[in-house]
């Protein structure tokens, strides 16, 4: 293995590749440490601090935003928006890419209409940014706010009759420059590094704070001792670390689980020689959308989260607002249902936008192949949507039970729901993921210059 390792850095176009992968995912690191001078940054931690302690839905939205959006909201930096409004802005056209014929017909246009949309999204962006930045300054800057803090969060000196207007000005232009420029991080990353670039801020955002959560889950244990049936109970670790080893199992065995279908190519005959005739397979991933499903329904749902929590405090005597507020706080039966009907529909509709059976069946039919037993063309294309559509079913099934793992353990076990988070579910999913797309990235570099890959086993001599 380490052998396989250092040949990485022999290949001069791949070295510089990881190299300047590393050097923006640590300018991302960076600015993630750079606050805005003009917030009282110890306030509001103390806030976040009690928001998160308490357990209700506050802390669980911005545990969800802080899993999602490569950012810690509880420290107000310039890139305390993170990634999010970027995935927002992306869902939207996608979505409206199956109900709008012109982003239809753009989506069909190949590299030309794909960089249009890519533009559409940019602008779409740098709105979501300062809607979103706008009303966290604000937020920051009024007491009674959504932490539930009585005073202004934002220095006094800053927040003076005459200047407090130009200080919310200045934070909502910054936080949203921020949110760019790590757009174009991962721009950079996916045209000149190794990786999809969001998903690598997503997982190093992760990463980042999954010591925060080990100290969390470990440090009541080393202040009382392992005690069985306490709080601290040596069964309670011993379970987290079965569950992390199966979810890491069978995040692998699906990630990498395909459907081969069976294609004879027909045969040719050329003079006196015959070509084809050769049997081959054609592998269909199991988990064709991969991680995407679970951040697009995540990002999605917590814009229920946070509208009802604001019209609750506006209208606390309206039942029927209580009531849906209620059902969606604490990760409750109706969130999860929810959350698992978001799932099933982004993996179905992530599916629908990357395979195409027809595309698929007439490339089989020019190549002159097909699959035995199915006529080239309709027959085929049909064939192949229904292996598609009972394999993703399959595939959204896994992700949604990973999905729900994090509210289960956390109720069933009595832990934090950061910890559940990291270490037994969604944000387990997405490192290893986002780790395995990045290991056949490089395999496929090494393939292409005849060098073995990292998974491949080596050959006895």
């Amino acid at each position: 293995m380490f052998s396989k390792l250092s040949m990485i850095f022999t290949i001069p176009e791949l070295r510089n590749k990881i190299i300047l992968t590393f050097v923006l995912l640590a300018v991302y690191r960076l600015g993630f440490q750079i606050p805005l001078p003009f917030i009282d940054q110890d306030q509001l931690k103390a806030f976040v601090d009690k928001a998160a302690g308490g357990g209700n839905d506050v802390s669980r939205v911005m545990t969800m935003i802080s899993l999602f959006s490569a950012t810690d909201i509880g420290m107000c930096t310039i890139f305390g928006l993170g990634i999010m409004p970027y995935i927002s802005a992306s869902i939207i056209f996608q979505l409206l890419g199956t109900v709008y014929p012109p982003l239809e017909k753009l989506q069909k246009e190949g590299e030309a209409g794909r960089k249009k949309i890519n533009e559409y999204t940019r602008y779409a962006t740098v709105f979501i940014c300062l809607g979103q930045s706008m009303f966290w300054m604000t937020q920051l800057a009024s007491g009674n706010n959504m932490l539930g803090s009585d005073s202004s969060l934002i220095l006094a000196e800053y927040n003076q009759p005459y200047n407090a207007w130009f200080t919310i000005l200045v934070g909502t232009v910054t936080m949203t420059a921020g949110t760019i420029l790590l757009m174009w991080i991962g721009e950079q990353i996916d045209e000149y590094g190794v990786g999809n670039g969001v998903s690598l801020l997503i997982m190093s955002g992760i990463l980042a704070r999954m010591p925060q959560a080990a100290q969390s889950l470990f440090a009541p244990a080393l202040q009382k001792g392992f005690k069985i049936g306490s709080d601290s109970g040596i069964e309670k670790f011993l379970i987290l670390g079965a569950l992390f080893i199966a979810v890491v199992v069978g995040v692998i065995l699906i990630t990498q689980a395909q459907r081969r279908i069976p294609v004879q190519s027909a045969k040719h005959v050329r003079g006196t020689r015959v070509f084809g005739g050769q049997r081959h397979s054609l592998p269909l991933k199991l988990n064709q959308s991969g991680v995407m499903p679970i951040i697009f329904a995540s990002s999605l749902l917590l814009f229920p989260l946070f509208l009802f929590q604001q019209l609750e405090r506006f209208f606390p005597t309206f039942t029927p607002i209580k009531i849906i507020s209620d059902a969606f706080s604490n990760h409750g039966l109706v969130y999860n249902l929810c959350y698992i009907a978001l799932i099933y529909f982004f993996c179905y509709f992530w599916t629908a936008i990357s395979f195409n059976p027809k595309d698929m069946a007439n490339n089989l039919k020019d190549y002159g192949s097909f699959i035995p037993g199915y006529r080239p063309g309709g027959r085929t294309a049909a064939y192949l949507e229904q292996v598609m559509v009972r394999i993703t079913y399959v595939g959204a099934a896994f992700l949604a039970l990973v999905a729900i793992i994090p509210t289960i353990v956390a109720g069933s076990l009595n832990i934090d729901f950061l910890v559940a988070s990291f270490y037994g579910g969604t944000g387990l999913l997405i490192c290893v993921s986002v780790a395995l797309d990045l290991v056949q990235k490089i395999d496929s570099h090494l393939i292409m210059r005849n060098y073995p890959g990292l998974l491949e086993a080596d050959n006895p001599q």
